[in-house]
């Protein structure tokens, strides 16, 4: 096979690879345990800087105390809080809890919106969080960019960016809309699992062949860089 060497071409390669090595759709993909958009949107709210692990221990238990936006609105914040005590940040996400469920009530009859500009006025959502219901719950374009999302990224060299939404903006003009929450899932669990923060392994990667972090490819592969002049950066060549 060619090896791709633009960013198109490599995204294009990253994404059949991926989708072979972890199968399934959006939905099936995600880690956070969910019945409805509503849950999927409580879930989501406290996974922030938390497991998905932990989340998942939790949130049975809201679930069952609070099942509709109507229910979360007219909660005692001090009830919630204790529910998601052992969840990180449990006070400031227990407020954007209902708060946000106050606001689904107040302005969009209880129901979860699927438009990014409506789902990002809500309390405790921002674009990762937006991004996640909009491709789990209702199979719309959405590309979550987290740390692992945006560190493969990089190493991938689809973009030079650090800023999620600019990540973001920059994957998207590269990745086809119906394959960006479900290519955001994968890149998580290939950073989790193969990809890792410190010390990747490389030599399991089935995309190491094309990727230009990998020893094999590491400064003979040039990628562009924001401001057209070549630099290095963790081993790749960027102009």
């Amino acid at each position: 096979m060619t090896r791709p060497r633009t960013p198109r071409g490599r995204a294009r390669e990253t994404v059949a690879r991926l989708a072979r090595e972890y199968p399934g759709e959006a939905a099936e993909l995600c880690a956070l345990r969910y019945g409805t958009p509503f849950e999927l949107l409580v879930a989501t709210i406290l996974s922030a800087q938390t497991t998905d692990e932990r989340v998942n221990l939790v949130t049975p238990g809201v679930f069952s105390a609070w099942p509709t936006p109507t229910d979360l609105a007219a909660a005692d914040p001090g009830q919630v809080e204790e529910r998601i005590r052992t969840i990180g940040l449990f006070r400031a996400k227990a407020r954007s809890l209902v708060g946000m469920a106050t606001a689904l009530e107040e302005r969009f009859a209880g129901e979860v919106p699927t438009a990014m500009d409506q789902l990002v006025t809500l309390p405790g959502v921002g674009r990762k969080t937006a991004n996640v219901v909009r491709s789990v719950a209702f199979g719309l374009p959405g590309l979550p960019v987290d740390t692992h999302v945006g560190r493969l990224a990089r190493r991938l060299g689809l973009t030079t960016e650090t800023d999620p939404p600019r990540v973001e903006s920059e994957l998207n003009a590269v990745i086809p809309a119906a394959d960006r929450g479900s290519l955001s899932l994968r890149l998580i669990l290939h950073g989790r699992r193969v990809c890792v923060a410190r010390r990747p392994r490389c030599d399991e990667c089935i995309l190491a062949d094309f990727c230009p972090s990998s020893p094999d490819l590491a400064g003979r592969i040039t990628i562009p860089g924001p401001t057209g002049n070549k630099r290095h950066r963790g081993g790749v060549t960027m102009v």
